[in-house]
């Protein structure tokens, strides 16, 4: 066994030297066969890494869904859920595994997880790459007119999304086909190895694949990143203009952020992957913590790119807050209070009230109220209906304090009047 764990070179064939040209070597995760510490540690950072991961590109699509309800979906958000929807399908169907093949001397997941293990992987990969051209090329025409919003129909959306996981899932097909799990030395391994009449078909595919999944599209990327920064650079200067310049310039910054996050991220890997299908002919492998780096820088991009989007969005903040608001307030809802809490609350707040020497205040009875009784002519509103004079108002005063016999009443037919009115009001 110690034999297999050294480089990938040491695998014993029947073919070698000129006949084999392309050597086999580990495929669906390296595996540290007498490293203690890769056998723990790099698949508890995987699990971290797939635990994070999961949460943040769940907001992300969930605040995406929840913008999408409200009117027609735009260009940028769709691509945008397709970049986290790919990072979920990484982080749910290739992370476990690669985890504990990690964890295990000899592979133990069976023929099936084997073959597709390296080519979901890079589909998942390639999607993203040239989701990511795509998202650079939308983002250039929003900066060219950020009043206008580049909304589509869902037909066009996935018109778009359609052939970029087409492309996507055919291009490592050669690693679906020749990757394949082989006993050496009484062990079970899952290994690439390439048949004497394919030589020539995975020679092309090593030198030209690269440049199809990360060369091309993340130049692309940059080309339009950069005419769309230029172009929110020559903006007018009205208000409306400079508020769009803003936007379209935040937008620009934050996707080209993501951009730069991945490809420095994924470029490890790459290093990696064409060290060990280029080697020299007496040179060494791989070490086994460079290429167990390499993979976790990898699969880091997926939990990365979520933080990248809340942090510098404003728009995916709002959406984040509203979302945990939504939460909390079901949350709530589904704990409400009990009756016996409701009354021992309301029965504490009047000594609440009295012990902060607050005076209660009697309520007013129906007996207190006289429906037929006549206005008083200093009442606040006869005064809000019309003003009175000083002398009018002396007067009153002087007869309302004054004892006032009927029999003496020099105008008796007011009062009869004033009471008439009253009862009939």
């Amino acid at each position: 066994m110690e034999k297999l764990c050294g480089q990938s070179s040491n695998f014993s064939t029947t073919n070698s030297s000129a006949l084999q040209p392309l050597p086999p070597h580990y495929a669906g995760g390296y595996q540290p066969c007498d490293s203690r510490e890769g056998k723990v540690l790099v698949p508890a950072l995987m699990v971290g890494i797939c635990l994070a991961g999961f949460a943040g590109n769940l907001c992300v699509i969930g605040i995406l869904l929840h913008h999408a309800k409200k009117g027609k979906p735009s260009l940028i958000h769709s691509l945008i859920l397709n970049l986290s929807l790919a990072d979920l399908f990484l982080l749910a169907f290739a992370v476990p595994f690669r985890a504990a093949a990690y964890s295990r001397t000899s592979w133990n997941l069976g023929w099936f997880v084997c073959k597709t293990s390296d080519w979901f992987v890079h589909s998942c990969l390639g999607a993203k790459s040239v989701t990511i051209a795509i998202v650079a090329k939308a983002c250039f025409m929003y900066a060219s007119d950020p009043s206008k919003q580049v909304n589509m129909k869902h037909q066009t959306i996935l018109a778009v999304l359609v052939p970029v996981w087409l492309v996507a899932v055919v291009l490592p097909l050669p690693e679906w086909f020749f990757t394949t799990t082989k006993k050496i030395e009484g062990t079970t391994v899952c290994i690439s190895d390439i048949p004497t009449y394919a030589h020539e078909l995975m020679s092309a595919f090593v030198k030209f694949y690269p440049f199809l999944v990360f060369c091309i599209p993340f130049l692309l990327a940059f080309f339009y990143f950069w005419k769309a920064y230029a172009q929110c650079q020559r903006r007018g200067t009205k208000t409306q203009n400079l508020r769009n310049q803003i936007r379209s310039r935040r937008l620009t910054i934050m996707l080209l952020s993501v951009t730069v996050t991945f490809s420095i991220m994924w470029l490890p890997e790459w290093i990696s992957w064409l060290w060990i299908w280029h080697p020299h002919q007496f040179g060494p492998s791989p070490p086994q913590a460079f290429t167990a780096a390499a993979q976790l820088l990898m699969f880091a991009i997926s939990s990365v790119n979520p933080l990248i989007f809340l942090v510098m969005s404003e728009e995916f903040r709002e959406g984040f807050k509203g979302l945990w608001k939504r939460l909390a307030s079901k949350k709530s809802a589904a704990t409400p209070d009990s009756p016996k809490t409701q009354h021992e609350h309301s029965e504490a707040l009047p000594e609440s009230d009295h012990s902060q020497g607050q005076p209660t205040q009697p309520t007013p009875t129906p007996e207190a109220e006289l429906p037929c009784s006549p206005p008083s002519p200093g009442s606040p509103e006869n005064k809000k209906e019309m003003p009175v004079l000083p002398d009018v108002e002396q007067f009153w005063h002087e007869r309302e304090t004054l004892p006032s016999d009927p029999d003496n009443d020099p105008t008796p037919w007011e009062h009869q009047d004033q009471e008439t009115v009253g009862c009939n009001k």
